[in-house]
């Protein structure tokens, strides 16, 4: 396939990416990957660091994937590896140029590169209030007009899709718009973590320290993808430290309270509640029926109230899911000339609809294989290396892995603060070990059908 056609449809992906995953999570993972080949079915893809490169293997392939295959169906396979050094000089030259030929877009010197990202959508004004975010948003708004420090840190944490980056992206916004003289960085713990990574590399740890050490405000999202890294820990701790002494507000968010994430040191967890803590709680029908009429309020097409409150009790695992299956609705009903209704609307959401009335979470999973094998769920969550303990341990991690929509970190994050790579033998191991024995095969199909029920 020619250079040409393979840069368009490699753009084409990239741009459904961004709309898919927000800016954010483009610039920091996927805008520095090169497109270099597609030969017999393989997409070759090029990563400046290994780092990176297994970052985007372990988080994002399955959804490259996806959006490649739209582009092109004789696409099978995606091969990511280190490029040449070179290539990315060649990239940044080009990219350097063409900002430099565009007078009226911002550019990395007028704004500062490690804060751009954030999502216009994710406002204040746009963020739906209800009981079970009520505390996180009064302390976000709280932080974000307030001249001195009301607490420190101020810590977000809740599951995923609830709302904790809207609030950090909207706290960084009414920042920027009514105190543009504070210096506010926002970044995600892998950026954090992979620009530490590259000071490290490039000997250059005292400008990572002075930058992130004299800014006015510090938010983090997602810190729990911290744990286990002990000298990224180690960095963070000082950085900490360094702006709590200078009165610096510092905002993270998180998966989990501070008391409960694992892999952080204990004295990390313990800087992390001084200041104060607000979780989010799941959304509740009225939550999220409110949030589905504040969007419904924003676009052209004229969305049923019995619509509405059909998703509203129906799709109830999380915002992101939620607005995503309304975005579909609409989509189908423009494109296609089909009138809103329950009829069409389960039809276009049959797989999610059915994927929320079975959904199965990985404390089910658990709770079920430690009910089969007659063990203790800290058993799983342990780091016991019997094999009574080993084996069922792996299969819960192969029926997380086939069973849930998590990722393999978060898989491991929940047996006990385990590595992806751990996950990954565990589901290979699995598998082998259904192909060898029948009767293994046998118990495990079992307990997958258990929990399907």
């Amino acid at each position: 396939m020619g250079d040409e056609i393979q840069d368009i449809l490699w753009t084409h992906v990239c741009d459904q990416f961004r709309e898919e995953e927000g800016e954010a999570v483009f610039k920091n993972w996927i805008a520095p990957l090169i497109v270099d080949s597609i030969d017999g079915g393989v997409l070759r893809v090029l990563a400046p660091t290994a780092f990176m490169r297994d970052w985007v293997d372990s988080h994002y392939r399955d959804a490259l994937m996806r959006l490649v295959r739209k582009e092109n169906a004789s696409v099978i396979t995606l091969d990511i590896v280190i490029g040449p050094p070179h290539r990315f000089d060649a990239k940044l030259q080009t990219e350097k140029m063409m900002r430099a030929l565009s007078k009226n877009t911002k550019t990395e010197d007028t704004e500062d590169a490690l804060s751009l990202g954030l999502d216009p959508r994710f406002t204040f004004e746009n963020f739906v209030v209800g009981k079970t975010n009520e505390l996180a948003y009064a302390a976000a708004l709280r932080v974000s007009e307030s001249k001195e420090v009301p607490f420190n840190p101020l810590f977000l944490y809740g599951g995923v899709g609830l709302g904790k980056t809207h609030l950090m992206h909207a706290i960084a916004w009414h920042i920027k718009e009514h105190h543009p003289e504070r210096e506010v960085i926002y970044l995600s713990a892998e950026k954090f973590m992979y620009q530490f990574i590259r000071a490290l590399r490039h000997k250059d740890t005292m400008s990572f320290k002075e930058r992130f050490r004299s800014v006015d405000v510090l938010m983090i999202d997602d810190v729990q993808f911290i744990s286990g890294k002990d000298s990224t820990q180690e960095e963070f701790f000082h950085t900490f430290n360094a702006l709590i002494d200078q009165k610096k507000q510092i905002i993270l968010s998180a998966d989990k309270s501070p008391s409960d994430l694992s892999g952080i040191e204990e004295r990390m967890r313990s800087r992390l509640g001084w200041g104060l803590v607000a979780d989010i709680h799941p959304t509740t029908y009225e939550l999220r029926l409110g949030i589905l009429q504040a969007k419904a309020e924003k676009i052209s097409t004229i969305v049923p109230k019995d619509v509405l409150d059909f998703l509203a009790h129906k799709i109830g695992s999380n915002i992101r899911e939620l607005e995503g299956a309304l975005n579909r609705v609409v989509a189908h009903a423009t494109l296609v000339g089909r009138n809103i209704n329950i009829e069409m609307t389960t039809e276009v959401l049959r797989d999610l609809i059915r994927s929320n009335d079975r959904r199965v979470s990985i404390e089910d999973i658990q709770k079920k294989v430690s009910e089969h094998f007659d063990i203790k769920v800290a058993d799983l969550l342990s780091s016991k290396r019997s094999i009574d303990i080993a084996r069922p341990r792996q299969i819960a991690m192969y029926l997380s892995k086939m069973l849930t929509t998590s990722s393999l970190p978060e898989i491991g994050r929940k047996f006990g603060g385990k590595d992806h790579t751990t996950v990954m033998h565990a589901v290979k191991k699995i598998e082998a070990m259904s192909k060898e024995d029948i009767a293994f095969a046998e118990d495990v199909d079992i307990l997958k059908r258990v929990l399907q029920v």
